[in-house]
């Protein structure tokens, strides 16, 4: 008899590791250099002011700052980073198209009585 038992061979039992994939730090929050804001596939996300992009498309802080959301275009998303003086922070983001911002843009000012 055999001492062994005799079981056949599996095709199961191999698996990759998870991506841990998506965005890391949202907009408004602080974050220092060399930090990750998003990984991701393709460039969901485009670098704006001081963020670099590793060679997986993975977006990283250069500089010590706050995190900033915004259009590059119509249909396009870039993040930036700015340091926390920086004026670009409390700017306000352009309200929709650019017909919009020229009306705005020659919109006159009435100071309240």
């Amino acid at each position: 008899m055999a001492h062994k038992k005799g079981g056949g061979s599996t095709r199961n039992g191999r698996d990759s590791g998870a991506q841990y994939r998506g965005v890391k730090i949202y907009a408004g929050q602080e974050i220092t250099a060399g930090s990750i804001l998003v990984r991701q596939v393709g460039s969901t996300f485009h670098a704006g002011n001081n963020v670099g992009v590793g060679s997986d498309f993975t977006l990283y802080s250069r500089i010590d700052g706050i995190v900033r959301y915004e259009r590059l275009g119509r249909d396009r998303k870039k993040i930036s980073v700015y340091e926390p003086a920086d004026p670009r922070l409390t700017a306000a983001a352009p309200t929709r198209g650019v017909y919009a911002q020229k009306k705005n843009a020659n919109a006159k000012v009435v100071a309240p009585a």
